[in-house]
């Protein structure tokens, strides 16, 4: 948010001054702030739709992650249970 802030605060000068020291009508002048207050709605979707995509590439990779873990933690269940059954088996073929 400090370069959104900053963006804005520069704007806001930018106008003031602008209003300040330019001999323009009432009309130019409204036109000059709508002009401004466009560029302004314009960089904040910019910047919003470069932080969704930001979040949906964190999001993408979460998921990813626990999927690999998820992968790991049936492999490591499996691998546990061939390894039960195959401890089963010696003991059953084993002469008592």
């Amino acid at each position: 948010m400090d370069k959104m802030s900053s963006f804005l605060l520069g704007l806001g000068i930018g106008v003031g001054v602008g209003l300040l020291f330019a001999p323009q009508s009432g009309e130019e002048t409204r036109d000059l702030l709508l002009s401004k207050a466009d560029e302004g709605k314009d960089y904040l979707k910019k910047q919003s739709e470069g932080l969704r995509g930001s979040a949906n590439d964190i999001v993408d990779k979460g998921r990813e992650a626990i999927n690999r873990q998820r992968d790991s933690l049936n492999d490591a269940i499996e691998a546990g249970k061939q390894a039960y059954r195959e401890k089963v088996d010696q003991g059953y073929s084993q002469p008592v």
